[in-house]
């Protein structure tokens, strides 16, 4: 059969060809629409296989806080599991059982007073255990002006605008006002006082972040309860705190135990976290927990027969494989409280150091450093007048490494960065190649006469620190 030169559909581009040294037919399949006859299975690998080498190399991705390194042991068991549907937990009671168990470990990592009274939950991720975690917030918060009589139709939640975008979709999707509170100065997070201006009597609950996603820094979760707790002695009002740690909340328990964020406080209603980011699983998974079901309106719950018992479960997804939680309690088990607190060392220590090494570079200033979650993002000294950041971002790119530029939100649009994210895999050795190309191409950039590339330039890989777009009056 005579090869045929591609073949143009109208718009949607080339057919696939496949390469006939390797090949078996058919040599040519459609892009865009079913093909008419099946594909040998070898011939659709390498097609598939070819064009995914395109993608950027995972573990040189420093943008993305998820997981990109898990043991082999690990895959192994993701890969006998891929096909239990976690939703089908008596059919599955087994694998039921280790999220109850993950839950359990959780709720003792994160100081519950009563680990046994915890309810809490699997989830795809942090994004989905926020969006139940705001569900919580603000079911409760309407119960309680339905028995006080009042309306409860302008629900808001209190938050700093460098939330992660899921907590914008909640505010979309539930019809919730966001109440951003905008970075001033070098304050680039929530604090306490700035919270508690925002509050009054349809506020459903304040937010507070451990890890920014913009700079890695941890919101003072202990100052805001503590603010909150002054203004129910002054006024009666009592808003709640969820705890957005999908981040920290995997970090502060190894590293920072004297700090006071989770259970500990009376006031935390809620956490959640990412199993897929350092809680070193591949993704996706997360967990919400609510500190008992007060916390957590049984109206929202459904219940299921779970080996002969009830087991309460809330969750947006419903069809989802079972493999992620099941590596996250082959994490628990085969790490544990040491494990992890050595894998969070190490990734906090090349964090520093990395952050360290670049301010001594010369045009580079630290906004972090890293000592908070493993993160930091950097600006280019005003000095530095021949390029910014985006232009460090597309130069670090031609060698492979992922580094996102961005600008911070209202107040400090002003404010353009880079960022670092180290995880899991990401080593000394490979920090140091990082520098080398650094040091390797600025005296390059140093050479322009200005910057080159700007915000349009930069892709779309911010990775959580994207623009809010805080809401006008009037408009929900």
């Amino acid at each position: 059969m005579p090869l045929m030169p591609p073949r143009h559909d109208g718009g949607d581009g080339r057919d696939l060809e496949a390469n006939p040294i390797f090949s078996r037919e058919p040599v040519r399949v459609p892009r865009y629409a079913l093909p008419a006859r099946e594909t040998a299975p070898d011939v659709a690998y390498q097609m598939i296989h070819d064009e995914l080498m395109l993608d950027g190399n995972a573990r040189l991705n420093l943008a993305t806080f998820v997981t990109t390194w898990a043991e082999p042991r690990a895959r192994a068991l993701m890969a006998e599991c891929a096909a239990k549907n976690m939703i089908d937990k008596d059919e599955y009671p087994q694998t039921a059982e280790l999220e109850e168990r993950c839950v359990r470990m959780l709720a003792r990592l994160w100081h519950a007073e009563r680990p046994h009274e915890v309810m809490g939950c699997s989830t795809t991720g942090s994004s989905e255990a926020a969006m139940l975690a705001g569900l919580a917030l603000k079911r409760r918060w309407q119960h309680r002006r339905r028995a006080e009589g009042a309306p409860e139709g302008r629900p808001n939640l209190v938050m700093g605008i460098n939330v992660q975008v899921c907590w914008e979709k909640f505010a979309d999707y539930f019809e919730v006002e966001p109440r951003y509170v905008p970075m001033e100065g070098d304050r680039y997070h929530l604090s306490p006082e700035t919270a508690v201006e925002r509050c009054d009597e349809n506020t459903i609950g304040v937010v507070a972040v451990l890890g920014s996603t913009f700079d890695g820094s941890y919101e003072p979760v202990a100052g805001i309860a503590a603010a909150l707790d002054d203004l129910r002695a002054r006024t009666g009002l009592d808003v709640p705190v969820h705890v957005d740690g999908a981040s920290g909340a995997m970090i502060a328990p190894f590293l920072d135990p004297d700090l006071e964020w989770d259970f500990r406080l009376p006031r935390v209603a809620s956490i959640n976290t990412s199993g897929h980011k350092y809680g070193l699983v591949m993704p996706g998974v997360g967990w919400a927990l609510w500190r008992d079901a007060g916390a957590l309106p049984d109206d929202l719950v459904f219940h299921v027969n779970y080996l002969g018992g009830d087991m309460p479960t809330f969750a947006l997804n419903f069809s989802r494989p079972g493999a992620q939680v099941v590596a996250q309690y082959y994490n628990f088990l085969r790490l544990g409280f040491e494990g992890y607190r050595r894998v969070q060392r190490t990734c906090r220590d090349v964090a520093t150091r990395l952050a360290g090494e670049i301010a001594g570079l010369g045009p580079f200033e630290l906004i972090t450093d890293g000592g908070e979650a493993p993160v930091f993002a950097f600006r280019v000294r005003e000095e530095a007048a021949g390029f910014g950041v985006f232009d460090v971002s597309g130069a670090l790119r031609e060698r492979g490494w992922l580094v996102p530029a961005y600008t911070f939100p209202e107040n400090r649009t002003d404010l353009e960065v880079l960022r670092i994210v180290v995880r899991n895999g990401f080593s000394h050795d490979l920090a140091d190649l990082l520098l080398d190309d650094l040091r390797r191409i600025l005296p390059r950039l140093e050479r322009q006469p200005g910057p080159r590339r700007g915000a349009r330039d930069a892709g779309v890989f911010a990775h959580g620190a994207e623009t809010r777009h805080p809401r006008r009056p009037g408009r929900g």
